[in-house]
């Protein structure tokens, strides 16, 4: 930590305090006669002095609904190739480890270059990483859509997933560089809202786009549709963004970033392609090297902040943060979750009850919907009964999910629309209370100067447990399949889900009872 960080004992108020407070005095500085997202205000020959924060530039409508659009094209990227992976299987030739890589290509580049791309929003400037980063994947969309083999779209997946790891953390970082007080909780509350539905949508525009074959391109179209998004996007950015970016920004940390990298390499990709692979000895040896590299990576980072020379790639007391610290795990655990739900049932629909690509992402519409609706009336109830509305939320949900697992056990494998709907339904309705607030509530805290950092420590431990969720719940909805049946596997993947909602809902009765702090 910084040297003042030591000092956090002898400062009056709550640790949470104590640590915001300690955290703008060493990394935040405002100078005269220029707005910025920093935090103190110098004058001439004179001491530093703290000045309450304040956005750089006011963030409008359309400029929040730019953040917001960007904010869901990576999301839904992660989820559309679902429904499309049989198709391009049989166009590609492509066996079961190359169709987990044109998944797990994606989602290990964006995990491990998320926290990066905050500190460039940092140094740069955010509107002009945003900006690169729509153009990046714009660039990557269309050579994954034009891919003439297997190989070369999981080469276009893993830059694709590069570039929208310079793109999501901007989002953050804007709208906490230029929202504040109730403003700032309705933005955070619209990308939680967002977030969620960007994973539903993704498998319904995936099927519609699979089943309408434009122009003969068939899956190619799943991709292929992000170019005239992006364009749409620049336009946006060009007409509503403000730029913004830290006064002081930090260098590089090149060994943090460089350990962060080999940390969740050796995480995600054994898992990811492990089943499909036979599980050879490199996988478990990325495994066995994954605590080695993670034990490093918090040392490296401990004792940079330690030294007070530089500002680390995640920085030990912004994780020491109230909000990070209460409700990122809960966070994590709630998407992974999601995540692997989302890939089993796109599997279970099309495999095992003959679901066309349209019918498969068209089931999950009563959950869109109704995480939808909940996300809307979140905000108000959140007001009214502060960080309990996560409890509820939470209880809901696993009602939904034990709902479905009765339903599948009963009516399989005569499964349709009407069965599904109330399960589904309910679920969604409970994850749509929940999941924005906890978003609001792990930035909480972080200071506007970090913002980038902040956006993007959430984001890499979001996109990693999406990754871990679908690995792990997928590895087991198939290894059961093969033994048990479709029908077993599908109840036991979800009875996992279930009891991960359970312990989520346990573990927020610790969350403060009050309305989140802004």
């Amino acid at each position: 930590m910084p040297p003042a960080c030591h000092r956090v004992s002898r400062l009056p108020g709550s640790g949470c305090t104590r640590i915001k407070t300690l955290w703008y005095q060493a990394y935040g500085r405002r100078t005269v006669g220029r707005v910025t997202d920093s935090t103190t205000r110098t004058l001439p020959g004179s001491p530093s002095v703290p000045a309450a924060p304040r956005p750089a530039a006011a963030l409008s409508p359309l400029g929040l609904f730019t953040v917001l659009f960007g904010a869901a094209l990576p999301t839904i990227d992660f989820f559309i190739v679902n429904v499309a992976l049989p198709t391009i299987a049989r166009d590609l030739d492509a066996g079961p480890a190359l169709l987990e890589l044109v998944v797990a290509g994606y989602g290990v580049a964006y995990a491990v270059l998320l926290v990066l791309g905050g500190r460039l929003g940092d140094m740069f400037g955010r509107r002009r990483l945003f900006q690169t980063g729509l153009v990046a994947f714009g660039v990557t969309s269309l050579a994954c859509g034009l891919a003439p083999d297997a190989w070369s779209l999981v080469a276009a997946r893993v830059a694709q997933g590069a570039a929208s790891a310079l793109m999501l953390p901007q989002v953050l970082a804007t709208i906490q560089a230029t929202t504040s007080g109730p403003r700032r909780a309705r933005a955070l509350g619209l990308y939680g809202a967002t977030a969620g539905l960007a994973m539903v949508a993704g498998q319904i525009l995936g099927g519609v786009l699979v089943a309408a074959d434009v122009a003969g391109t068939g899956w190619r179209s799943v991709f292929l549709v992000n170019v005239p998004a992006v364009v749409v996007g620049l336009v946006l950015v060009a007409r509503s963004l403000p730029e913004t970016r830290s006064e002081r920004p930090a260098p590089i940390d090149v060994p943090g970033t460089a350990l962060l990298a080999v940390a969740l390499v050796t995480l995600l990709v054994p898992l990811t392609e492990g089943r499909a692979a036979g599980w050879p000895a490199w996988t478990w040896v990325l495994l066995g090297l994954f605590p080695v590299a993670a034990w490093a990576f918090f040392a490296v980072e401990r004792r940079a902040e330690r030294s007070g020379r530089a500002l680390p790639l995640v920085p030990p007391a912004l994780l020491a943060l109230g909000g990070m610290r209460r409700a990122l795990p809960l966070l994590m655990l709630s998407v992974a979750g999601f995540g692997g739900f989302m890939f089993v049932l796109a599997v279970a629909f099309q495999d095992g009850l003959g679901f066309g690509p349209v019918r498969a992402g068209t089931a999950l519409v009563p959950y869109a919907a109704a995480f939808f609706a909940a996300s809307l009336a979140g905000p108000r109830l959140t007001a009214r009964h502060g960080t309990r509305v996560v409890t509820a939320g939470a209880a809901l949900q696993a009602l939904g999910l034990a709902v479905l697992v009765a339903t599948v056990l009963r009516s399989w494998p005569e499964l349709d629309f009407p069965a599904l709907t109330p399960g589904l339904t309910v679920a969604g309705f409970g994850q749509g209370l929940y999941l924005p607030v906890l978003l609001r509530y792990v930035l909480a805290d972080v200071p506007p100067p970090q913002a980038g950092v902040g956006g993007g420590v959430m984001a890499t431990a979001q996109q990693s447990s999406i990754a871990l969720g679908v690995a792990l719940q997928g590895a087991l909805f198939l290894t059961l399949t093969s033994t048990e049946g479709m029908r077993d596997a599908l109840a036991a993947s979800l009875s996992t889900q279930l009891a991960a909602v359970l312990v989520t809902g346990a573990l927020s009765l610790r969350l403060p009872g009050g309305q989140n702090s802004d």
